[in-house]
């Protein structure tokens, strides 16, 4: 799980993302802070993986100097800054302290969703694997890109967020084989349509194949193939 630190003054955004942030899974809240202070206090205690953090914040300092205390102790904790700070050269300061995200109050929750997953997803991939190749560093470098204007289209019948629920449930098992019945037990997709989605899996080699012979009709194993994981990424 990601441990989330949401900064934020005002108690209405701060409930809006929290409850936000309950629907996309791999998340965990460790609290929220409606001030600098407070936030620091909470950083030294806890293991914070990500900050999503208010610029104008109450007292004497922002969150942008919030921000650059985490760099200069140089901790391994990431930013999304969630405010109403439109300014260029806020913007620039923050992107050139690496802030994964930035999110222009006010923002739709899709958008929200879009950051999250994405962070997600590149946290996913890197914490998996010691090297990647240069196809996979495009894949978390060039995401915007890839999303806006070169998404692979999926085969008729086959959507996105079913894709990615499915897939997430097969990433939790961590390599371990399953059937079409486990993920249907684990979720609320019918059987036949985890077949689909499964059989798309295995054409585009995130999923691995085996025919089982037992007692009674031939079952057909799945494992995830997690050198091929980068592969999926253009379809979600």
């Amino acid at each position: 799980m990601i441990n989330v630190l949401i900064v934020e003054d005002d108690p209405m955004v701060a409930r809006f993302n929290q409850r936000y942030l309950e629907e996309i899974k791999g998340f965990h809240l460790i609290g929220i802070s409606n001030s600098i202070e407070d936030a620091m206090v909470k950083v030294n205690e806890y293991k914070i993986d990500l900050i999503l953090l208010d610029v104008y914040m109450p007292g004497k300092h922002t969150g942008m100097d919030l921000l650059e205390q985490i760099r200069k102790e140089q901790r391994e904790t990431d930013v999304i800054l969630i405010t109403a700070a439109s300014e260029v050269d806020n913007i620039q300061s923050a992107l050139r302290m690496g802030v994964v995200d930035y999110l222009i109050k006010p923002f739709e929750f899709e958008r929200f969703k879009k950051a999250l997953t994405s962070y997600r997803e590149s946290n996913r991939m890197l914490q998996k694997q010691s090297t990647i190749d240069q196809s996979e560093l495009d894949l978390l470098l060039l995401r915007d890109v890839q999303e806006a204007g070169n998404k692979a289209p999926l085969p008729k019948g086959l959507t996105s967020s079913t894709l990615s629920s499915i897939y997430d449930k097969i990433v939790s098992l961590e390599g371990q084989s399953f059937s079409t019945d486990d993920i249907a037990d684990v979720t609320s997709i019918s059987r036949v349509s985890i077949r689909k989605y499964l059989r798309f899996l295995k054409d585009i080699g995130v999923v691995d194949e085996t025919l089982i012979y037992g007692i009674g009709r031939p079952v057909y194993q799945y494992r995830w193939n997690k050198l091929n994981s980068s592969r999926i990424q253009s379809y979600l």
